[in-house]
């Protein structure tokens, strides 16, 4: 199961979370090769107030933060920078209104399903993409 995903933006402009949600999970289905069913995405909107930006950032400044097994391919990350930033640009977010990040673990550091070791799972998926 993986990766995990927390999408932060500022409270206001969302119309529909699920959409939003939907952006990142298709970038990363798309580039990362993963499976429809593995998704475990969070969107969490903060009021203005609560949430420092840069000054030339507008109201829809979003991060985007991804927890993921180590492996991938520098071109598997590139695809994936420009996937969510195409999918969210869709939702009207600008381009430079968006920063990801990823951070890589090594699977023995995943407890999954039932507090296994992700490196002795079958994940069902090629991490290394």
């Amino acid at each position: 199961m993986m990766p995990n995903t927390r999408i932060e933006t500022r409270a206001g402009w969302i119309v529909d979370a699920q959409a939003v949600i939907d952006a990142v999970q298709g970038a990363l289905r798309d580039t990362l090769r993963l499976p429809e069913w593995d998704r475990t995405l969070r969107l969490i909107e903060h009021e203005p107030g609560h949430f420092a930006v840069p000054p030339a950032a507008g109201p829809r400044f979003t991060l985007v933060e991804v927890m993921m097994f180590y492996g991938r391919s520098m071109e598997a990350k590139r695809l994936l920078y420009h996937a969510i930033v195409h999918n969210l640009g869709n939702l009207g977010v600008p381009a430079a209104d968006i920063k990801i990040t990823l951070i890589e673990v090594p699977p023995e550091n995943w407890g999954i399903r039932g507090g296994r070791p992700a490196s002795e799972v079958d994940l069902g998926f090629e991490v290394k993409v």
